[in-house]
C-alpha cells in the first residue's frame, strides 16, 4: 500500500486531504506540527510522498524537507504554499522538492494529478522530455550540476502561471532559457514575443508593448495592438528590463499588478493574460538601491529567480556546445584536435556561448572544404585573438597571433631549410617544393589577418590596403591551411 505523510498546521485542510487520498486507497498519515513530525521514527516508518506546508507554528517546510530528503531520499515532496511564499517554494525544488502546490487548493483535480504523477514514477520519462525540450530550442546542457538544476527548476516553474526573472551575463543564453520555460509550459501552443527594452526608445517601445490609437502621436496612421495584447494567451519576454524607463516601469507594474494596461492615446482599458518572462544582464537589486530601478517592481518580476552561469563556470559543457553548433552546417564535417580542444577550453570566453557561437561558425567558414580536423595552429586563424595555443617548436606552424610569432615561425622555418639545404641526407624536392607553397600560404594568411584586424574586421578595407580583389582575398582565405 502507498503511505502518504501530510504535514500542516491546519487540521481542516489535513483531514480534508487524508479524506481525499484514503478514499484512493492511499494510507494516509497526518502530523500537524515539526515536533510531531519530528517523533516519527523516519528509519522505520516508510513513505513513498509527503505534502509539507511551508509555514508551520514551530518550523519551517524547509527544515522538515531537508529532514525527509536525508533520511528517506526516494521519498517523493510536495511543498504546499500560499502565493506570498511561492519564492520559498522554488527554493524548496532547488533543494529537492518534487514540485509545489499554492493554498488554497482551487482544482482539487491537479492537486489528485500532481500526486498521482509523483507515485507513478514519471520522474525518468520527465528528465527525457525535459533534454527533449532543452534540446528543440537550442539550450545545451551537458556534466554542468548547476545549469543541470537550473532546467530542472525552470522545467517545474514553467507548469505554473508566475512570472520569472533571469539573469546572466551577455551571451550567457537567457532567451534561449525563456523560450525553454514557454516550450515546457501550458502555453507552448501559444505565441512566444521577445522584446530587448534597451534597443528601442521610450516612446517607440511604449508603443509596442501597449499598442496605440489613430493619430495618438505623429506617424501612428492607423490603430495597432501592442505585444501585451497580442500575446496575451502566450508569453511575452522582455530582455534587458534593466534599461526601461521609469515610465515604462510603472505602467509595467499596473499590468503585474493589474493584469490591464491602456494604449497610447486611449481610455480604454484592455486586459492581459500573458506570462512575463524578464531578463537581465545587470545586477537588478543593485540598481533598486542605486534608485535607477523601481523596488516595487523588482519584486512583482521577481517571483522566480533564475541565474544562468557564465561559459567559463561550465567548460565542460563546451565539447556539447561546439557539437551542437557545428550541426547547424549541413554537409559539414569538421571536428576539433584534442590540441585544438584544450586551447578553446583554456580561454575564459567573456562573451559566453555567443562568442563561442561567433567563433566556431567564423572556423567554418574560413576553413578549407577537404579539411575535416582543425588544430590548434588553425586557431589563429580566427577572430578569437586571445585563445592561448600549445608552443610546440616545429619547422613549420605559427603558434599564435602577432608579428614576433611570425618572425619567431620565419626563422624556425629558415633554419629548417638550410638544415636540409646543408645536410647530407637524401633531398626529397616534391616534399620540399610542398613545403614552401605551405609557407606562401601561412605567410599570406598572416598577412591578411592583421590587415583585417587593423581594418576592423572590413574585408573591401583590408582588401583595398592588401591591393587585392575582394575575390582574390576571399579565395586566399579558403586556401588550405
Amino acid at each position: 500500500m502507498t503511505n502518504l505523510l501530510i504535514v500542516d498546521d491546519e487540521k481542516e485542510i489535513g483531514h480534508f486531504l487524508s479524506h481525499l487520498f484514503t478514499a484512493k486507497g492511499y494510507n494516509v498519515k497526518v502530523v500537524n506540527s515539526g515536533k510531531e513530525f519530528f517523533s516519527i521514527n523516519l528509519s522505520l516508518q516508510k513513505f513513498h510522498a509527503a505534502m509539507i506546508d511551508l509555514k508551520l507554528p514551530d518550523t519551517d517546510g524547509l527544515t522538515l524537507l531537508q529532514q525527509i530528503k536525508k533520511k528517506q531520499p526516494r521519498c517523493k515532496t510536495i511543498i504546499m504554499t500560499g502565493y506570498s511564499t511561492i519564492k520559498t517554494a522554488v527554493e524548496a525544488i532547488k533543494f529537492g522538492a518534487c514540485d509545489y502546490i499554492e493554498k488554497p487548493f482551487d482544482d482539487i483535480d491537479l492537486l489528485e494529478k500532481q500526486i498521482d504523477d509523483l507515485l507513478e514514477d514519471k520522474d525518468t520519462n520527465a528528465d527525457e522530455h525535459i533534454k527533449h525540450l532543452a534540446n528543440e530550442v537550442g539550450l545545451i546542457t551537458g556534466k554542468n550540476e548547476t545549469m543541470g538544476k537550473l532546467l530542472h527548476t525552470a522545467y517545474k516553474v514553467a507548469q505554473k502561471n508566475i512570472t520569472v526573472l533571469i539573469e546572466g551575463e551577455t551571451g550567457t543564453g537567457k532567451e534561449v532559457l525563456s523560450r525553454f520555460i514557454h516550450h515546457a509550459s501550458p502555453r507552448s501552443h501559444e505565441s512566444f514575443i521577445g522584446v530587448n527594452c534597451g534597443a528601442i526608445s521610450e516612446p517607440l517601445l511604449e508603443s509596442e508593448l501597449f499598442g496605440h490609437e489613430r493619430g495618438a502621436f505623429t506617424g501612428a496612421t492607423q490603430q495597432r495592438k501592442g505585444l501585451f495584447e497580442i500575446a496575451s494567451k502566450g508569453t511575452l519576454f522582455l530582455d534587458e528590463i534593466g534599461e526601461a524607463s521609469r515610465s515604462i516601469q510603472v505602467k509595467l507594474l499596473r499590468v503585474l499588478e493589474a493584469r490591464e494596461f491602456m494604449p497610447v492615446g486611449s481610455e480604454k482599458i484592455l486586459r492581459t493574460n500573458t506570462r512575463l518572462i524578464a531578463a537581465t544582464n545587470k545586477h537588478l537589486f543593485e540598481a533598486v538601491q542605486k534608485k535607477k530601478f523601481r523596488e516595487d517592481l523588482y519584486y512583482r518580476l521577481n517571483v522566480v529567480h533564475l541565474k544562468v552561469p557564465p561559459l567559463r563556470e561550465r567548460k565542460e559543457d563546451i565539447p556539447l556546445l561546439i557539437d551542437h553548433i557545428l550541426h547547424r552546417f549541413p554537409g559539414i564535417d569538421i571536428s576539433f584536435s584534442e590540441d585544438a580542444l584544450r586551447a578553446i577550453l583554456s580561454y575564459n570566453w567573456p562573451g559566453n556561448v555567443r562568442e563561442l557561437s561567433n567563433f566556431i561558425t567564423s572556423i567554418v567558414a574560413l576553413s578549407d572544404p577537404t579539411q575535416n580536423v582543425i588544430t590548434a595552429d588553425d586557431l589563429m586563424f580566427s577572430n578569437l585573438t586571445s585563445v592561448p595555443t600549445p608552443v610546440k617548436p616545429q619547422p613549420h606552424t605559427i603558434t599564435a597571433n602577432g608579428e614576433h610569432h611570425l618572425e619567431h615561425y620565419l626563422q624556425n622555418w629558415t633554419n629548417h631549410i638550410l638544415s636540409v639545404f646543408n645536410g647530407k641526407e637524401e633531398i626529397h624536392l616534391e616534399k620540399l617544393l610542398e613545403e614552401i607553397k605551405q609557407l606562401e600560404s601561412k605567410v599570406g594568411k598572416a598577412f591578411i589577418m592583421k590587415t583585417l584586424k587593423e581594418a576592423g574586421g572590413n574585408r573591401n578595407e583590408a582588401a583595398r590596403r592588401l591591393k587585392i580583389t575582394i575575390r582574390k582575398l576571399r579565395y586566399l582565405l579558403n586556401e588550405k591551411r
